[in-house]
């Protein structure tokens, strides 16, 4: 039986790593770039989902982690230009630090 937690929105942020759990991008690690409402999110991996056309995503849909990019959640915040790059980059280097965690 599968169970799945509410999130409510004061659990997550832009700039914050969640993870699809539905969907075709089930398992797909995101960076949230924008909060839309209380229950929906716009995510964007920089790759399949790139900025210019984030995702909208129901926060039931997604797994929300503790790790934030800080970097790119200021730059988001003060409406400076995002590039995929820098997405791809910040993402990567979560799996790297989680690799050599271990």
């Amino acid at each position: 039986m599968l169970v799945v937690a509410e999130v409510s929105i004061v659990d997550i942020g832009v700039g914050q790593v969640v993870y699809s759990i539905a969907g075709r991008d089930a398992d797909r690690k995101f960076i949230v770039v924008e909060i839309i409402d209380d229950c929906r999110v716009k995510v964007s991996d920089g790759d399949l989902r790139r900025i210019e056309k984030a995702k909208l995503k129901k926060l039931k849909h997604l797994k929300v982690t503790k790790t934030f990019v800080l970097s790119l959640a200021e730059k988001i915040q003060k409406g400076a230009k995002v590039s995929n790059a820098e997405i791809r980059k910040a993402l990567a280097d979560i799996d790297n630090e989680k690799g050599n965690g271990s």
